[in-house]
């Protein structure tokens, strides 16, 4: 049994509790299986899974993303008081995106340049932008947002959620680009040794941004998108955000010592705890039990991970 453990990717056993859960809702939870669930569900995970994929570009080259749920919160409220104060929405939508990436940036200057461990920089941004958050908007929900806002939340493509299909096109690209492309092998080459990295000339610091940006970029656009859903910004919104984000990218492979981690991963992760959040839901579950669950859940998978390290390594 633990031979078997071992060899098989920690993404397989994700898939397979994932559908062991769909089929044990199924038949507890009679509105499970109905369209207008899986729509929500949908329209729920495809917000998570975008954070999701940002915080794994970072967990890939050994640092972490901390401060992911207080951007969220940050660049939506911007972005619904930039529409409230009369911009276009494309205009609004690309100021927004483009806070995210400045953030992205202040990190990696401070993790690449100065030094300062990511974990430090990225929980002092947790609250200086949910902070910042608090002061543009007052401390108030902000509202009276242009009915394109939550049209394009509501619609539909091709029979799936518009807010699903945006989820699948950030998660197709990001993909490429870690596959294919010669920044996604030098992201995954710092994860893995900095210093040999270094060594054959790979900067470490462009590369630090790259994943940075990336990561406080899809935050920004997550807020947008949550926005979107909630028809409304609120500087409390995303709460909690940045270890959901974490702990799908880990459920679904990611190490957290760098060097290891796929998006399909880190969106079957989001998948699993979405599906486990909704479930609770229709089953009345207490959310604190939940949150239990969810905390064992990750342990185990971190211990299947080890396994499966120990017979890479021969142990």
């Amino acid at each position: 049994m633990r031979s078997l453990l071992q060899r098989l990717p920690v993404e397989t056993y994700v898939v397979s509790f994932t559908l062991l859960l769909w089929i044990v809702l199924s038949l507890t939870a009679p509105s499970f299986l109905t369209e207008g669930n899986f729509s929500n569900m949908m329209r729920q995970t495809a917000v998570s899974a975008i954070v999701a994929i940002g915080v794994l570009c970072t967990i890939i080259i050994a640092g972490i993303d901390l401060s992911v749920g207080s951007v969220v919160a940050f660049c939506g409220v911007l972005f619904a008081q930039l529409l409230s104060h009369g911009l276009y929405l494309p205009l609004a939508f690309f100021l927004t995106i483009l806070a995210g990436l400045f953030v992205g940036l202040i990190n990696a200057v401070a993790i690449g340049r100065l030094g300062i461990p990511a974990f430090v920089v990225t929980l002092a941004g947790l609250q200086v932008y949910r902070g910042l958050a608090l002061l543009i908007s007052g401390g108030m929900t902000v509202g009276g947002l242009p009915p394109g806002v939550k049209d394009f939340a509501r619609g539909t493509t091709v029979g799936l959620p518009n807010l699903f299909i945006t989820m699948i096109f950030i998660a197709c690209l990001v993909q490429y680009v870690l596959r294919f492309t010669r920044t996604g092998r030098y992201l995954y080459a710092i994860g893995s040794n900095a210093e040999a990295a270094r060594r054959v000339g790979i900067n470490g610091l462009r590369m630090t941004m790259v994943a940075y940006m990336i990561s406080s970029g899809l935050a920004a656009l997550g807020g947008v998108l949550l926005v979107s859903r909630l028809s409304i910004a609120s500087p409390s919104m995303a709460n909690a955000y940045e270890l959901q984000a974490i702990a799908a990218a880990v459920v679904g492979g990611a190490s957290l010592f760098g060097g290891r981690g796929t998006v399909m991963g880190a969106v079957a992760g989001a998948i699993l705890f979405t599906t486990m959040s909704n479930g609770a839901v229709l089953l009345s579950v207490d959310p604190f039990w939940e949150m239990v669950l969810e905390g064992l859940l990750i342990a185990l998978v971190v211990y299947l991970d080890n396994l499966q390290k120990r017979r890479y390594a021969g142990m």
